[in-house]
């Protein structure tokens, strides 16, 4: 009997010592409402800059050594390269566009590093024969880090959705029998 509580307590002591700590892996880093407010506040200037055509406040959004892809797959990597790829698409195609993103989800891995999903709206794009194309949805995801007290995008990845096709399920007349 007195074995058993002896083990017993050396098993109690154990699970004492060691509970906080599984319990501590087993949780998500959570980030406060000032980091959220901060990584939406990057996007949020992400989009004005793209908006006004700012390619030099488009790239500040980055990290010095960030990826950027866009939705075609083209890849750009740190902001010296990242703002001459807008500079470009800002006297090109996209000069009377407008950006809308909206955050869909943060995920903190650390406190320094969140995976971020955002609905993406583009408007006012150019046709190669100068009239404006339909509105471009798709999803926006990046990787924010956190350096020196501040968020940047330090990965960016961008898919458009496939445009809607006319026919019956999209509100357009037809029967889909035939």
């Amino acid at each position: 009997m007195r074995f058993s509580r002896t083990v017993a307590a050396a098993i109690l002591s154990l699970v004492i010592l060691v509970l906080p700590f599984a319990l501590s892996a087993q949780s998500k880093p959570a980030g406060s409402d000032a980091d959220s407010a901060a990584i939406k506040k990057t996007c949020g200037d992400f989009s004005e800059s793209f908006t006004h055509h700012d390619a030099h406040a488009v790239a500040m959004t980055f990290a010095a050594d960030a990826d950027f892809t866009n939705m075609r797959g083209i890849h750009s990597n740190g902001r010296a390269d990242i703002e001459k790829w807008f500079s470009g698409l800002f006297t090109g195609n996209l000069k009377d566009s407008v950006r809308t993103d909206t955050v869909r989800s943060i995920r903190y891995f650390s406190p320094d590093l969140a995976a971020v999903d955002l609905d993406t709206v583009i408007t006012g794009t150019k046709a190669a024969d100068g009239s404006v194309g339909p509105a471009r949805k798709g999803l926006m995801a990046v990787v924010m880090v956190k350096e020196n007290g501040h968020w940047f995008i330090g990965t960016f990845h961008e898919s458009e959705y496939p445009a809607t096709r006319p026919g019956p399920a999209n509100g357009a007349a037809g029967d889909s029998t035939k």
